[in-house]
């Protein structure tokens, strides 16, 4: 027998929208509410793409595609008015199929495992009923970090939060600003197709392995290095 360095366990930071919730289409139509109230008018395709930033990026990003300027004062009103129109569409929100199965059974078998969102708590926290969590699940918000994604902030404050080493850990999510995120941070990225993006596309970003929601990433746990105990 070779003696070596035991491998470390498998850990998950987990993106929300479009990858435990299944809430993408209701934040593409608040943005689109809130630019409309400006005389913004973007079609909604260019708004699902930038989807996974921070609103404060988001709005930049577009911004810079349609050539409008706006103030700082316009940016924090655009943002507030979106979090708004979300706040009105938040019934509609559901736990995408396997999520709460899939946290359910990480947890049984002790593999840990956080929440990174680029959204502020405001709004990210009422995902936690959604998905029968408690108030102090591990879940970094927008709030807590200076940058967001694509910056890798979250999910360095998701490790901290776990106490684990980034390198060590698996990002789960649905965009590319996700998996440019996890690569920034030294981390795997797991990608799943349920907030819109194609298979391509995420394995262009970074991801090693693709899922088609948090159902079929918990059917092959086994390919994440995660095992019955014994």
């Amino acid at each position: 027998m070779y003696d070596f360095p035991e491998a470390p366990s498998p850990s998950f930071l987990f993106d929300l929208d479009g990858t435990l919730i299944d809430s993408v289409y209701q934040h593409v139509i608040a943005w689109r509410q809130a630019l409309s109230a400006m005389g913004i008018d973007l079609s909604v395709w260019r708004i699902h793409r930038r989807i996974g930033m921070s609103g404060g990026l988001f709005v930049t990003a577009l911004l810079r595609e349609t050539g409008l300027k706006l103030t700082a004062e316009q940016i924090d009103e655009l943002q507030t008015t979106h979090a708004d129109a979300y706040a009105e569409q938040v019934d509609s929100v559901r736990p995408l199929p396997g999520a709460v199965e899939l946290l359910t059974e990480l947890t049984a078998r002790g593999v840990p495992w956080a929440i990174a969102t680029s959204g502020y708590a405001r709004t990210a926290r009422l995902a936690l009923g959604m998905l029968g969590l408690p108030a102090d699940t591990p879940m970094v918000t927008r709030d807590m970090v200076r940058r967001a994604k694509p910056d890798p902030d979250l999910f360095l404050a998701g490790a901290s939060l776990l106490g684990i080493d980034p390198a060590h850990a698996m990002v789960v999510g649905d965009s590319v600003w996700d998996l440019l995120a996890a690569r920034r941070a030294g981390a795997l990225g797991i990608g799943l197709l349920s907030g819109g993006y194609g298979r391509d596309e995420l394995e262009r970003s970074g991801a090693f392995r693709v899922y088609a929601d948090p159902a079929d990433m918990l059917s092959r746990l086994d390919e994440l290095g995660v095992r019955l105990a014994g």
